[in-house]
């Protein structure tokens, strides 16, 4: 049966309940966003980044694992168009998002769509769409307390890994100059969920570090950054089970992505 907003086909929770399940819900997403933060900020202050540079990254673009990559393309020189492109890629999945919301906020103003859109982060995705859902309708306080959850201690957490940085001395004498390359070396393995994200991950890598041995490491980034996800589009996807085939959002037909599992905004 085509589900729409609004339905009512059984008895609905209240916007409190759906609330405090939203809460109990977001207390360990919160908690990772936080503990990611501060590896940010971190390895942001090991970029170069001052405080303001830093907190305005994650004001501003506030996507955990389009900052960690374009933190990382700054420290190696990569060219601000290159950092774009390749974020931009990073942020993809996005699309996907917004279409399953968008029968959701057909009737918000435009404003608040962007306001919402800015926000919108694989965690804020996966604990509004069910709560909609709950309720039947666009509830714009449970949209706020799911993309508050992990905005606010993300960016209290960035400001923290900064401003303790500058406390700290030669962030090489005390192992913090490993926290980037393990932060994302935890990023990429749990995103190899499929054949393809494999391809991307194992291709990219290869051309990467030959691209860097033989020219230089910025344009290593940015070739297997861009040649290994356009090789993994050639490959035929993982099947799914047939139970994941039938999870797609009945109101748009997208697919519906597994809980967040990186901890932090994305």
């Amino acid at each position: 049966m085509t589900e729409t907003p609004g339905t009512a086909e059984t008895p609905r929770p209240s916007p409190s309940d759906v609330r405090r399940r939203l809460w109990l819900d977001g207390a360990g997403i919160g908690l990772s966003a936080a503990a990611f933060g501060v590896v940010y900020g971190l390895a942001a202050r090991q970029a170069g980044f001052s405080l303001v540079e830093g907190v305005a990254m994650s004001v501003f673009v506030f996507a955990g694992a389009a900052q960690f990559a374009a933190v990382g393309l700054v420290a190696q020189g990569v060219p601000w168009l290159g950092i774009v492109v390749l974020t931009a890629l990073l942020n993809a999945r996005h699309l996907l998002y917004s279409a399953a919301l968008a029968p959701w906020f057909a009737q918000r103003s435009r404003i608040e769509r962007a306001a919402s859109a800015h926000v919108l982060t694989d965690e804020a995705f996966a604990l509004a769409l069910p709560a909609f859902r709950a309720l039947g309708r666009h509830d714009r306080t449970t949209f706020v307390i799911a993309a508050a959850i992990p905005a606010v201690p993300w960016m209290l957490a960035t400001t923290t890994g900064l401003v303790g940085g500058s406390f700290l001395p030669d962030p090489g004498a005390l192992g913090i100059d490993v926290v980037f390359p393990a932060a994302m070396g935890g990023l990429a393995v749990a995103l190899l969920t499929d054949r393809r994200s494999v391809v991307a991950a194992v291709s990219g890598a290869s051309l990467g570090v030959a691209v860097a041995l033989i020219s230089q490491p910025s344009m290593g980034v940015l070739l297997g950054g861009l040649v290994g996800p356009a090789i993994a589009l050639a490959i035929p996807s993982s099947p799914r089970p047939a139970d994941d085939q039938e999870s797609g959002d009945p109101t748009t037909g997208a697919p519906i992505p597994p809980p967040p599992t990186t901890g932090m905004p994305e």
